[in-house]
Formats: structure tokens, sequence, C-alpha cells
């Protein structure tokens, strides 16, 4: 069986939608979470495909969350052999950060549902299908990241110019298009601190905007996740 591998690292910031798409394409899903497992003790290219989830901590703060280090580690084994990789939010931001790029703290909070606007490329990349009409994305993050030399861009925002880009066969999402609505009232208690510190952002705001975009958005995602799963033969 194909094996499908996501570092974790909150638990409630999971694979969501796309862990029944992933069971879907015959790959058997499992997690590694960062502040209990030994990632420094996994062999980064074994799995098919690598998933690095998002979390609220940032990809240069390796000198107060050394896992940190081991999670760069792996990522420079995987876009070394090519691995199928992709990144989420923070595992976005570190992907840019193996590639040479800078990551640092944005002018705002980027919290909420709002479109993409993508790129020539990113029209004809599998990102497409989350740029229909009607369909939003979630956006929860404070850091963003400079473009890595020889990466191509594929989606921005308003406030975040550099949404998503491809490197060989990795992926980097700023943006989760894992987001369930269900799943999301997790992270209402989970980040309720955030939540309550952030300009215009409430809980009654983001659950009535999940519960108007995220079931486009978790059939885009699987569209998208196929996609790019075949693009990668």
């Amino acid at each position: 069986m194909k094996t499908a591998l996501a570092i974790r690292h909150v638990p409630f910031e999971d694979l969501g939608s796309l862990e029944p798409a992933l069971a879907a394409k015959g790959f058997g899903v499992g997690y590694v979470d960062c502040q209990l497992d030994d990632i420094a003790a996994l062999d980064p290219t074994a799995p098919e495909l690598l998933v690095v989830l998002g979390g609220p901590i940032g990809a240069y703060q390796d000198d107060i969350y050394p896992v940190l280090r081991d999670e760069l580690k792996m990522l420079e084994a995987r876009l070394r052999s090519n691995r199928p990789t992709l990144g989420i939010c923070l595992g976005s931001q570190l992907l840019a950060r193996v590639l040479g790029a800078r990551v640092y703290p944005n002018r705002q909070k980027e919290i909420g549902w709002s479109p993409l606007t993508l790129s020539a490329a990113g029209r004809e990349s599998p990102l497409r299908h989350l740029s229909q009409d009607g369909i939003a994305v979630l956006h929860w993050h404070g850091d963003i990241f400079d473009l890595p030399k020889d990466a191509t861009l594929l989606a921005s925002t308003a406030i975040s110019r550099n949404q998503a880009f491809s490197y060989g066969h990795s992926l980097a999402l700023q943006f989760h298009l894992e987001a369930t609505a269900a799943k999301l009232e997790r992270w209402f208690i989970g980040h309720a601190c955030e939540i309550a510190s952030t300009p215009g952002v409430s809980v009654p705001a983001l659950r009535l905007d999940s519960a108007r975009y995220a079931g486009g958005l978790e059939l885009a995602a699987r569209a998208c996740l196929d996609e790019w799963l075949k693009s990668l033969r």
C-alpha cells in the first residue's frame, strides 16, 4: 500500500478533508506528532507522500522549538530526492525556508475565508479547482514568505502575495485547503486567544463563513489533490 505521512504540530490541525481523499486513492495514512514522536529517526524518503501541516509557531523559531530542525532536515532530503511533498501553512513556510527564502511576520494576520487570485501558471495547475466561482479557502497565518528561487508562484491574495508555489514534486500552500466546517469547531477553541486578539475576527463570523464555504472547498480540494497526485506520475 502507498503511504502518506503527515507531520502534525497541534492535534486539531490534521489532514481534514484530505484524509478520506487520500484513503480513496489507495494511501495508508499515518501521523507523526512532533511533540511526541522522534522525527529524526524517520526515513525521510520512505513515504510516497509527505504532508507537513500547520501550527501556531514560526518556521524560523527552531531556537525555541528544536524539533523544527528535524523537520527541515527531512524536507531537505525530500527536495533532494524530488519526493512528493505537500506543505500547508507552517509546512509551506518550512519548505520556503529550506529553499533559501525568507520567512517573516506579515504586516497583518490573515484569518478567515477569501478567494485566491491565481497566476498564469496557477490557472494551468491543479489549483484551478480552487478558483471556481463561489470557492473560497481558509487563511489562518501571521507569517509570510518570499518566493524561493526557481519556484513557480501559483496563487496570491491582497494580504499575502505568495500564497502558493510549486517546486519540482513539492507543493506549498500558505492557506488551508483541508478545512471542514465540523473540524473547525476545534480550531475555534484551540485558537481562542488568537481570535480574541485579532481585530475584525470573531468566532460567530468564522462559523458563518465556514458554513457558507467549507462544503464547496471540500469538493474542490479533492479535485485539486487528485489532479496534483496524477501529475506526479
